[in-house]
């Protein structure tokens, strides 16, 4: 849907906006509701890392390249171009409204990392190391919180890839993934091996994990 965002409480807006949309829609029949699933890139990978730290409606989401930490990436650049990254929290497409120093806690309350023990919803995140827009390590602060936090969470980074994967057998491989991941949560597909045991680093490149188990 379109969000009407609020300044200074860009996650608040876009939950403000989501899920009475999903609510409308499911007390009109049409979608199942023990089955939503919900996925989002860039900043939608933000919207959705932050919903599922005030929702537990969704079955399965997917973030994308999210920022999960505006405090820690407000002080950083934009790899691809050396732009600071300040502005575009401050008064683009964050809209917080203002600097860290004035208004610490909106950043503190926007950051979903923040709110990580809340997050019940299997996620999986893709963030790529080469990534030039959201510095990858965002997607790693949130994936190593919620394993700290034993929470249910993959992330798969392929290496030297930019915001996205655009080398064709990386595409094949994440859409891949991406079905396998939204099959099994929304569909009782059975999980492959990559969902079940993970693929350790020393085998990346080696052991694909895509074969199911029954």
């Amino acid at each position: 849907p379109d969000i009407p965002y609020k300044i200074g409480y860009p996650g608040e807006s876009a939950y403000n906006a989501v899920i009475p949309g999903i609510t409308y829609l499911i007390n009109r029949g049409f979608i199942d509701e023990a089955n939503i699933g919900v996925q989002g890139h860039s900043w939608g990978g933000y919207q959705i890392a932050y919903l599922i730290t005030r929702t537990h409606i969704f079955k399965a989401a997917e973030a994308g390249a999210p920022v999960s930490n505006m405090i820690s990436a407000y002080g950083g650049i934009r790899w691809r171009t050396g732009i600071s990254r300040m502005f575009q929290y401050e008064r683009t497409q964050s809209r917080i409204g203002g600097s860290l120093w004035e208004y610490p806690m909106r950043y503190f309350e926007n950051s979903p990392i923040f709110r990580a023990d809340q997050i019940e919803t299997p996620l999986l995140i893709l963030h790529n190391d080469q990534d030039g827009a959201v510095p990858w390590y965002q997607g790693i602060e949130l994936f190593v919180a919620l394993r700290r936090l034993a929470k249910p969470v993959w992330l798969l980074n392929y290496n030297n890839e930019p915001h996205w994967p655009v080398k064709y057998q990386n595409k094949r491989d994440w859409q891949i993934r991406l079905q396998q991941y939204f099959d099994h949560y929304l569909k009782d597909a059975p999980a492959p091996v990559w969902l079940q045991e993970g693929v350790p680093a020393i085998q990346k490149g080696k052991t694909l994990g895509l074969e199911a188990e029954e």
